[in-house]
């Protein structure tokens, strides 16, 4: 029979492999797992702290995009409201020009009438005045003549051709 040698067997190298082994393990351990464990926690940390201020900035940009889109919805009320008071006011105002100028219109039109009617006095008495005078003219001259019924009705004719282009002009 043959012997095997087994494949790792108790020996003194063995026992200071695993001397060294756990030697190293502990100096490892003290000097660099625990930096290497507190970097990674301070780094998971600031990961942490980057994805909560991350998410306190988009919810800050939602609020304020929130509120910026109310504020043009406001400013746009107002800008339609300020252009319907003014078109109130354009009309309104278009109005009372309209009624202005036809009240105007009113008055001169009532001017020109009462100046009509004060024209059509002032020349009616004239032509009273011009009949009148020209009554006195034709009553002087017959009396100067002491004409006969026919000699008056010439003479008559004869004032009116001659006084139609001087009296009745005025």
């Amino acid at each position: 029979m043959e012997i095997v040698a087994p494949l790792i067997g108790l020996n003194w190298t063995l026992l200071m492999v695993l001397v060294t082994f756990a030697v190293l393990y502990l100096i490892l351990k003290k000097l660099f797992f625990e930096k290497v464990h507190n970097f990674m926690q301070a780094r998971e940390q600031k990961v942490k702290d980057q994805f909560d201020n991350a998410e306190a900035a988009n919810s800050l940009a939602e609020k304020h995009l929130t509120e910026y889109k109310e504020k043009l919805e406001n400013i746009e009320h107002e800008r339609r409201e300020i252009l319907k008071e003014t078109r109130m006011q354009a009309d309104h105002r278009a109005h009372e020009i309209v009624k202005e100028a036809h009240d105007r219109a009113s008055e001169i039109v009532k001017k020109a009438e009462k100046e009509a009617e004060w024209e059509r006095h002032k020349l009616a008495e004239e032509m009273r005045e011009q009949v009148a005078m020209l009554a006195i003219y034709t009553a002087e001259k017959i009396i100067e003549k002491q004409l006969d019924e026919e000699s008056q009705m010439l003479l008559l004719d004869d004032i009116i051709k001659n006084s139609d282009g001087e009296a009745w002009k005025n």
